[in-house]
């Protein structure tokens, strides 16, 4: 017997008060009626579940002060037909749902978890993650895995394409060794986790210019629901603060549209007491000022992972030269070893300014965005200046240090920690890492002169590795977001029953047979195909590699790169 649980008889109570909208006058559930007007945001509608306790304690969660509505995990409750087992069976076993005769809270072979929540696939940087029906501005989904599958998700990958890029042009990578620069395309959250075990609490600074939210157009993603945006930064925060040192700072960048929720989410992770500062970058030109004050500045909010964190006031690229005018009431010394340095007496001290030093600033930076025609610039919307990462940088880490920027965007972080001698990690996952991020680097290893060359006397050198994440059913992914006809959809399903990895509740023959799919519209083919995958497995984990069907699909030097990046040469 089918029991049909609490939360569907509390909907239907609540679908009553719309009269024969979303139920028949037998009282069975219109649910595409249903479906179609959540996907719309109806707000009577979704006020009206909301109104309901058991509906609002199940399917809400607070982050960052902010109240969110798990809608898609709602709406799955409505979607699920015949070719999917135990469709009563995957919500909370908090309200007495039943599989196989036990309780879910007693059986270890279903569980719950979040993979959607962590916007692996939905809201990802790139607009190619965007669900087709609603676009990029979603809330996050949830899924249920088979309990041996829920740690996959994040496990580290296979890194595939792996080259080295030195003074000499580009070569083949074989090998890793820990003084290495890293460079790596991929999904930043899947990359991060690949990361744990080798660099975990070795980071010394990270720095996160994240998406801001603005909705403008930008090559990748920068139009999210509030809810998911919390949730795509918490997840990377988290696994951010387990690679920082205990001596280790990280520096998140941000605008106006989402900074008084980002310092509340940054609280929680990172402790109100080690916000360090919170920094406006004054950038003066540019800035809207329509039926308001211009906007001329960003947030940089800086925290450490401890109270021992370092901070070096004195290095070079710290501050700004103190100008002449400022001179005036100082009086001009020379050191025994020649060097000119200006001093003052305040309060009974006296306080020297070498001439060819630079002071340390305050919380307000005076620093020029780059202009179209900047030397520096690379053709890449929200590249930030040089300048302004040489003194984030300068200000707390010396050199060999490690810098971790997984919002690489233009390479601005790696190609002034390259000039400033600090070894960095660099993760993007658009493809323009390949014609933008890269070239720049490889311009830097040449001894280009653009951004703070000359300050730091930079006559090129160095080197970095690049790799990326082997993608499994990411690649599926990707064609059936691009796909546009259902021959395309029916192509990509074939290559998919012979390649991909299904979702562990998918009866596959019963949903070939499914007369019903055929009758969706082309958009609600490809959600479906999409729902189909197993989120686990986007892309190949490491542990996989010397499986026969793994290892064949890899070139002998990138599994020689895999065994050294992971230190498992002697296996």
């Amino acid at each position: 017997m089918k029991v049909e649980p609490k939360i569907i008889e509390q909907v239907k109570s609540v679908l009553k008060q719309f009269g024969t909208k979303y139920l028949t006058e037998s009282g069975e559930l219109k649910r595409s009626n249903v479906i179609n007007d959540l996907d719309q945001y109806d707000r009577e509608l979704m006020a009206a579940l909301l109104a309901n306790p058991l509906i609002h304690d199940n399917y809400t969660e607070m982050i960052a002060g902010t109240e969110i509505f798990k809608l898609n995990k709602f709406i799955e409750m409505f979607e699920y037909k015949d070719f999917w087992e135990d469709s009563f069976t995957k919500y909370t076993d908090k309200i007495g749902l039943a599989s196989g005769g036990k309780f879910i809270s007693d059986s270890s072979d279903v569980v719950l978890d979040f993979p959607y929540k962590d916007t692996v696939l939905k809201a990802g940087m790139d607009k190619e993650d965007a669900d087709p029906e609603v676009g990029a501005d979603e809330p996050f989904l949830n899924e249920t895995l088979a309990h041996a599958e829920i740690s996959e998700l994040l496990e580290p990958k296979v890194l595939i394409n792996a080259k080295r890029y030195d003074k000499d042009g580009e070569h083949e990578a074989n090998s890793f060794d820990d003084q290495d620069n890293l460079i790596i395309k991929g999904n930043n959250l899947v990359a991060l986790h690949s990361l744990k075990e080798k660099y975990s609490s070795k980071v010394n600074l990270i720095y996160f210019d994240v998406p801001f939210n603005t909705s403008n157009d930008f090559p990748y993603n920068d139009k999210y629901n509030r809810s998911t945006w919390l949730t795509f930064l918490q997840n990377r925060l988290r696994i951010a603060k387990n690679l920082l040192t205990n001596t280790g700072s990280i520096f998140v960048h941000i605008d106006w549209h989402e900074d008084a929720y980002l310092r509340i989410l940054l609280d929680e992770i990172f402790g109100k007491d080690n916000l360090i500062n919170e920094i406006i970058w004054h950038y003066g030109s540019g800035g809207s000022y329509k039926n308001s004050f211009a906007k001329k500045h960003d947030t940089i909010f800086w925290y450490s992972k401890t109270s021992n964190y370092k901070y070096f006031p004195d290095n070079k690229m710290v501050g700004e030269k103190r100008g002449t005018k400022k001179r005036n009431n100082m009086k001009r010394n020379v050191d025994e070893d020649g060097r000119v340095y200006y001093s003052i007496k305040s309060a009974g001290k006296i306080y020297k300014y070498y001439e060819n030093d630079l002071i340390t600033p305050d919380d307000v930076w005076n620093i020029s965005i780059l202009q179209q025609k900047d030397p520096e610039r690379m053709g890449f919307n929200s590249q930030k200046p040089e300048r302004l990462l040489a003194r984030i940088i300068g200000a707390t880490t010396k050199e060999n240090d490690l810098v971790l920027d997984s919002f690489m965007g233009s390479a601005t972080t790696q190609a002034v920690a390259m000039k400033m001698k600090r070894r960095f990690i660099g993760i993007e996952q658009m493809n323009y890492i390949n014609t933008i991020s890269v070239p720049r680097l490889q311009k830097v290893i040449k001894g280009s002169q653009e951004g703070i060359s000359k300050k730091v006397n930079w006559q090129g050198g160095g080197s970095f590795v690049y790799a990326e994440l082997m993608e499994k059913n990411q690649g599926y992914l990707k064609d059936l977001q691009k796909a546009t006809t259902f021959d395309e959809l029916d192509a990509i399903f074939q290559r998919m029953k012979a390649g991909a990895d299904f979702d562990f509740r998918v009866d596959l023959a019963k949903f070939e047979d499914d007369p019903d799919r055929r009758k969706l519209s082309f958009e609600g083919q490809k959600k479906l195909l999409i729902k189909l995958l197993d989120k686990n497995q986007l892309y190949y984990n490491e542990a996989n590699i010397d499986d026969a069907d793994v290892r064949d699909l890899i070139s002998n030097s990138d599994y020689q790169f895999n065994k050294s990046f992971y230190g498992k040469e002697s296996e």
